[in-house]
């Protein structure tokens, strides 16, 4: 019986891959003899390409556009038939250049020759896992470099970006390929509305409220060309309206995205195999009780019982408790500033998984 690590990233810290490593080596320091199986996660964001080749699965290097239009080098991973894209390797907020956002013509064109590069390598499922986007497009950008057109009145290609959307006049789609494609998300918001894409990421992605509007013009307008059936459709607002483009233009299937990820990664075999299962993220809070990775981890458990790090918990114990945590470890437990917390982050977690070694290698019945 094992003590399977499997955390999410802490993010602007250190990487989930990373998270394990030191978990791992505080075990093997204060408790030699117990067995550590390492397995970082991811629920679809930031860190799925690399949760993916830390499971086992190849890392594919493809030269593509940038959310503004940069070539840039991003990853897919490949295992078989089955390739994992994340769509912010492509086109998230870290591919801006210089960090300056650019809501209204960041695009998601990348993102789809990601998947056009994981077809032509032999992959016949495309699990793609969406967060961390730059772009409010709706999936257009996507849907183009797959071959799809969209024209203005006048016939001419439509720019890149989600305000250019408002100018859309037709749509063909007769040049999208047929691909199995798995949407990897835990965002139910709707494409438009108050719940939308638009009005509750765009500031994310650096939208004023006059921004805002145009790109909810935008939005509104694709759906009404393309056909608007999976407007309301939950996770259709996912990743700036890319749900909606998935799902409208290349039937995807939407699974929430922790839940798929662990069952590619292999989880609930080596869970099976586990005594302890030591998960945890950057925040621990209420966001976390819906569906983000360390309580996927716990649901996925089964009976094994589950300990989570955290970089902060904004949880009380007994929220934690009735969600089924054995225990939660915070950084900020030892270093209550969050900003030297997080410049500390590696030293810090090395101490809290000491402590939670000792605290449970002998708690739990080998």
């Amino acid at each position: 019986m094992t003590v399977l690590v499997a955390p999410d990233k802490f993010k602007g810290s250190l990487t989930a891959a990373e998270v394990a490593e030191v978990v791992a080596a505080a075990f093997a320091e204060v408790a030699p003899g117990e067995p550590v199986r390492q397995l970082p996660v991811a629920d679809g964001g930031d860190g799925t390409v690399a949760a993916a080749v830390a499971a086992g699965f190849r890392q594919i290097p493809v030269r593509v556009t940038g959310p503004t239009g940069r070539r840039i080098t991003a990853y897919y991973a490949l295992r078989g038939t089955v390739a994992v894209v994340e769509l912010a390797e492509a086109s998230g907020l870290h591919r801006l250049p210089g960090g300056r956002p650019e809501p209204l013509t960041a695009s998601s064109y990348g993102t789809g020759e990601l998947i056009a590069a994981a077809r032509a390598a032999g992959a016949t499922q495309i699990v793609l896992g969406v967060g961390g986007s730059a772009c409010t497009d709706g999936g257009a950008g996507l849907l183009t470099a797959l071959g799809a057109r969209l024209l203005d009145a006048s016939g001419t290609p439509l720019p890149p970006g989600g305000a250019a959307l408002a100018e859309l006049s037709t749509v063909d789609l007769s040049g999208l390929p047929e691909v199995d494609i798995v949407l990897a998300s835990d965002v139910d918001n709707p494409l438009l509305g108050v719940d939308g894409a638009a009005a509750v990421y765009g500031s994310q992605k650096g939208a004023g409220p006059s921004e805002i509007a145009l790109l909810e013009r935008g939005l509104t307008r694709w759906a009404e060309v393309v056909g608007s059936a999976h407007a309301t459709t939950p996770g259709a607002g996912a990743a700036g309206g890319v749900g909606f483009g998935v799902l409208t233009g290349l039937g995807a299937r939407l699974r929430p995205g922790i839940e798929l990820l662990l069952e590619l990664l292999g989880f609930p075999a080596a869970a099976r195999d586990a005594r302890l299962v030591v998960t945890g993220e950057g925040s621990l809070d209420t966001q976390s009780l819906h569906g983000k990775a360390p309580v996927g981890v716990l649901r996925a458990a089964g009976d094994t019982p589950v300990v989570a790090l955290a970089g902060r918990c904004l949880l009380s114990a007994p929220e934690w408790q009735e969600a089924g945590f054995a225990g939660v470890y915070a950084l900020t437990d030892l270093e209550p500033d969050e900003d030297r917390c997080v410049a500390r982050a590696r030293s810090l977690l090395r101490d809290r998984a000491a402590q939670l070694a000792r605290d449970f290698s002998r708690a739990i019945p080998a």
